[in-house]
């Protein structure tokens, strides 16, 4: 079973593929989408659920979304076109540094997806050539929460704390004007949806041949959360905009 496959099982009960709430998603749109009819880009917009729900939930904003996966992108369209969007609803099959838009927009999202840019601040350097004056950014990665071990730092990536992190947001030119930190909830949520998910499809499946392999891997993740990161890694959310005067 390919990687794709993996993830598409694994975010069945959790489509936003980051840990935050159905609550917390909607207020960080709102907070994002003042007006109603911004255009909106998502940057590795995956299977579009951030998109599909601003557009759901606001029948004047228009959104594009890029990434280098058919197969997410596919199950964006068919999920665009079942909900009623699909005409509000443009997608990109390219890398991000690929692409090339017409206008810029008033809103830049991506969320989990730093890791696919260098990082977050390269990741705001990328949302940073699309954004309209005036517009923001709505971001999300991870912070260490409490010092990780080394362990972890191979496992998930070199992040800062919260307040570095912040800091160097701020420091690089943005301003945040709101964001969320995921509570316990959240993160425990999401990595039991995820790895639950995968282990009750191989469960299910006894008969498949990849049965053994998913469970293998569901065990596998569940046991590096637990005994490798679930202590010290958060995530942060941040809606930000430019800072007057920065470059």
């Amino acid at each position: 079973m390919n990687r794709e496959q993996v993830s598409r099982i694994s975010h069945h009960e959790h489509p936003i593929k980051s840990p935050l709430a159905d609550d917390s998603v909607r207020r960080l749109l709102e907070r994002g989408l003042p007006r109603g009819d911004e255009r909106v880009l998502d940057l590795g917009c995956g299977t579009g659920e951030w998109l599909l729900r601003a557009l759901a939930a606001r029948p004047d904003v228009r959104a594009e979304g890029v990434d280098v996966s058919a197969d997410s992108l596919a199950q964006a369209a068919a999920a665009a076109q079942d909900l009623g969007v699909g005409d509000r609803l443009v997608l990109h099959h390219l890398k991000a540094e690929e692409f090339v838009p017409a206008e810029p927009f008033d809103v830049v999202l991506s969320f989990g997806a730093a890791h696919a840019f260098g990082g977050l601040l390269p990741t705001l350097a990328a949302a940073r050539r699309h954004l309209a004056p005036g517009g923001c950014v709505l971001i999300g990665d991870g912070f260490w929460e409490r010092p990780p071990s080394q362990e972890a730092v191979e496992m998930l990536g070199d992040f800062t704390d919260l307040a570095t992190t912040v800091d160097r947001v701020v420091a690089d030119g943005w301003t945040p004007v709101d964001g969320h930190v995921s509570t316990r909830q959240e993160l425990d949520e999401y990595e039991w949806a995820c790895w639950g998910s995968l282990a009750a499809w191989a469960l299910d499946h006894p008969d498949d041949p990849d049965s053994a392999q998913v469970l293998a891997t569901a065990t596998a993740r569940r046991a590096e959360w637990l005994h490798v990161y679930r202590d010290s890694f958060g995530f942060l959310s941040l809606v930000l905009r430019r800072t007057p005067g920065s470059a």
